[in-house]
């Protein structure tokens, strides 16, 4: 017996969820505002880092829609099945990153857990030692930026498997 794993992007995840607002088109100043900023976050940083860092907040945030568009975005520039695999679980799994990444992942969990404890010193070192100010500027932008998009996923229910960017 075969099974279907490819899901219907047109149905919804949850049948009773409600029609919620489009955003972008509801608050398009406010929409191309997060775009703009998206952009100017990941403008300098290596794009492999830019889609492990969206990945690792999408899994913190349990956003299904925005971790498929990002697993997909890296699967695309040449990620390896492996590295994405052990994503969630990277801490275990140090071998398949860089130092620079696993700062970056480490940073990463610490500003989007932020309210469980804060940003510890010794994190923020570990990013300091591996980015330069401005690459440091720009990975906390990114991290902010893909907290604030599975916010809005989120927020407005949209379906994992549908890319709206097309």
């Amino acid at each position: 017996m075969t099974t279907n794993t490819n899901t219907n992007a047109n149905m919804t995840a949850n049948t009773n969820t409600m029609n919620r607002l489009n955003f972008a088109k509801a608050a398009p100043k406010v929409f191309r505002a997060l775009i703009g900023f998206d952009a100017a976050a990941r403008d300098g940083l290596d794009p492999a880092l830019v889609e492990l860092v969206q990945i690792r907040a999408s899994h913190l945030n349990h956003c299904a829609y925005c971790l498929h568009m990002h697993t997909n975005d890296a699967r695309k520039a040449g990620e390896s099945e492996d590295r994405l695999h052990m994503v969630a679980v990277w801490r275990e799994a140090r071998h398949f990153f860089t130092e620079k990444e696993q700062a970056a992942l480490a940073l990463t969990e610490a500003v989007t857990l932020v309210s469980d404890a804060g940003v510890a010193d010794d994190v923020y070192a570990q990013a300091a030692a591996h980015f330069d100010e401005q690459e440091l500027a720009h990975l906390l932008a990114l991290i902010f930026t893909i907290n604030t998009w599975n916010r809005v996923a989120l927020s407005t229910a949209k379906v994992a498997g549908t890319d709206e960017r097309r």
